[in-house]
């Protein structure tokens, strides 16, 4: 399934459960940022250049949550954040690896309000699901095509925190960092890593209804 297909089903569902969930329970937040990803050591590249490098891809998040319980200490709350990396650009000596790729990540999670009814409140998030990379059909140089897998499904852990700031009854401000603990996408090369760490920072806007 292509991201873009995924990404119009997943915001079609959020919204119609969010339309027959009850009132005053439910948040609905969209989040923009970037996604963050170290280099990788590819075993027997040239010297001058030995390292898979990872642009800092543009990345939204699309994110339900209901409330479970809690009081004025703290609450617990089921979420699904939904996180669209469109183009993560690559880069290495070797003219072996695609141009970019795409991911998504769904990872339903747990998460803990610090002091919910305040209008800080710090917290702390964690779940996890499946993730999906989707590489380019053409090389990083020459326009060459990709003549390797295109598609690699993997699990996800994912672990966050964030503080929410109240502007008003029913918006409150975001920032936020996750990370989303993953397998390696297929991209010609073997690298060192077995996993690779999606580091997701963010900040964005929370309506709850």
């Amino acid at each position: 399934m292509s991201v873009k297909r995924f990404t119009i089903w997943a915001v079609v569902a959020v919204c119609i459960f969010a339309v027959h969930a009850t009132a005053q329970k439910n948040e609905l937040s969209g989040m923009l940022g970037r996604t963050l990803i170290s280099d990788q050591r590819i075993p027997g590249a040239p010297s001058y250049d030995p390292d898979l490098r990872f642009g800092d891809g543009l990345t939204f998040e699309l994110n339900y949550a209901r409330h479970l319980m809690g009081g004025e200490l703290l609450s617990l709350s089921l979420e699904v954040p939904f996180v669209v990396n469109a183009d993560e650009d690559l880069h290495t000596a070797q003219n072996v690896i695609p141009k970019q790729y795409s991911s998504y990540f769904v990872t339903p999670a747990a998460r803990v309000n610090l002091f919910p009814e305040q209008a800080v409140s710090p917290w702390v998030s964690l779940g996890g699901g499946l993730g999906h990379f989707g590489a380019s059909s053409t090389l990083e140089f020459g326009n060459l095509p990709n003549l390797g897998k295109t598609g690699t499904n993997t699990g996800v852990l994912q672990v966050g925190f964030g503080l929410d700031v109240r502007l008003f009854k029913r918006f409150t401000l975001r920032g936020e960092f996750r990370e989303f603990w993953s397998g390696e996408p297929q991209l010609n090369v073997i690298t060192t890593s077995s996993r690779q760490a999606n580091q997701f920072v963010a900040g964005g806007v929370v309506w709850k209804f």
